[in-house]
């Protein structure tokens, strides 16, 4: 964890929901770069690793040789820094004490690591590196960033960005009675008055039973 000025961030073991998911610590980093370029404040940007695990990669065998060989280069630099100090405090230093300085580093690095060699070599005989990985990286923002970081990232986000609310339409009267579809032939009232143009039967006997007038 950074820090900065000695204190670290305001509640660094709370996040944000997820935003976005990737298989990969690189692709992950993207995001959040994209993010901040999208004008998302980076203190509400987090980065959570999901199953967590450590990987020890072995790298090689270890021997009385190979501990010589890399004491022998650890002293190496060990006697450029002291080379270099004596340098700086007597600059007419001669050449042979710089050379024999570097000597002189180079086998104490040698001796050093052959007697470390020696007192772990019955519980490990290999050298090896440290990792530790997690099967998905989630980039997490805070609640109130959530929409525009959605934005930002498109299709990779875990969800669509949240749609703005439509205006409800307004319901049917509830004592409005439905409408009826069209019949094609509409019955004809047996009382309903004569069109006109239309023949009047003469035989016709009105409901009363009287004899219709003569035309």
């Amino acid at each position: 964890m950074s820090m900065i000025g000695g204190r670290g961030p305001q509640g660094a073991g709370e996040v944000g929901p997820t935003v976005a998911s990737f298989s990969t610590y690189e692709a992950a980093q993207k995001a959040v770069s994209e993010l901040i370029s999208g004008e998302i404040p980076a203190r509400e940007i987090a980065i959570v690793g999901k199953g967590l695990r450590s990987i020890e990669r072995v790298t090689g065998r270890l021997g009385y040789a190979s501990a010589a060989r890399s004491g022998a280069i650890n002293g190496l630099l060990l006697g450029l820094l002291f080379s270099a100090v004596v340098v700086l405090g007597t600059p007419t230093v001669q050449v042979q004490v710089f050379v024999g300085v570097l000597f002189v580093g180079i086998a104490i690095g040698m001796l050093f690591s052959i007697i470390t060699y020696s007192l772990v070599r019955r519980r490990r005989d290999y050298a090896s590196v440290m990792a530790v990985v997690a099967d998905t990286y989630e980039v997490t923002v805070t609640a109130n960033s959530l929409h525009r970081a959605r934005q930002v990232l498109g299709p990779r986000a875990n969800g669509p960005a949240p749609a703005d609310p439509a205006v409800p339409t307004a319901p049917a009267h509830p004592s409005e009675p439905p409408a009826r579809p069209a019949s094609r032939e509409e019955p004809v009232h047996p009382e309903a008055p004569p069109q006109y143009g239309e023949r009047i039967d003469p035989d016709a006997r009105r409901p009363d039973g009287e004899d219709p007038p003569a035309s």
